[in-house]
């Protein structure tokens, strides 16, 4: 993949991650809201809290992959594979620009 179409899919990626995060925390924690009580019936703020945190979790995972892409484009080993060496389709990092891996190898990973 061409360096320049590489970094742009990376800063999109970046944009996305960021942009997400900050939502979530913009939001703060609904649970402590002055008119509900913690376990009152029909309170779904603590489990919004709780899918907030996780979501907040996964951004963070995305966003050191990114970092991990754009240190492989700083080193000219971007659109490798991580595993193997072997080159990673263009098809698959427009879709998935941070991928490691190719379709297959990551297939295998995530069974293992």
């Amino acid at each position: 993949m061409d360096p320049d179409r590489a970094r742009e899919l990376l800063d999109l990626e970046r944009s996305r991650i960021e942009e997400s995060l900050a939502a979530l925390e913009g939001d703060g924690p609904l649970e402590g809201d002055e008119r509900i009580e913690p376990g009152d019936e029909d309170s779904e703020d603590l489990y919004q809290d709780e899918f907030n945190a996780d979501r907040a979790t996964d951004l963070r995972d995305q966003l050191a992959a990114l970092e991990r892409a754009e240190a492989r484009l700083a080193a000219g080993t971007y659109g490798l594979s991580v595993d193997s060496g072997e080159p990673i389709p263009d098809e698959r990092l427009e879709a998935v620009p941070t991928a490691e891996r190719t379709v297959e190898e990551q297939e295998r990973y995530e069974r293992s």
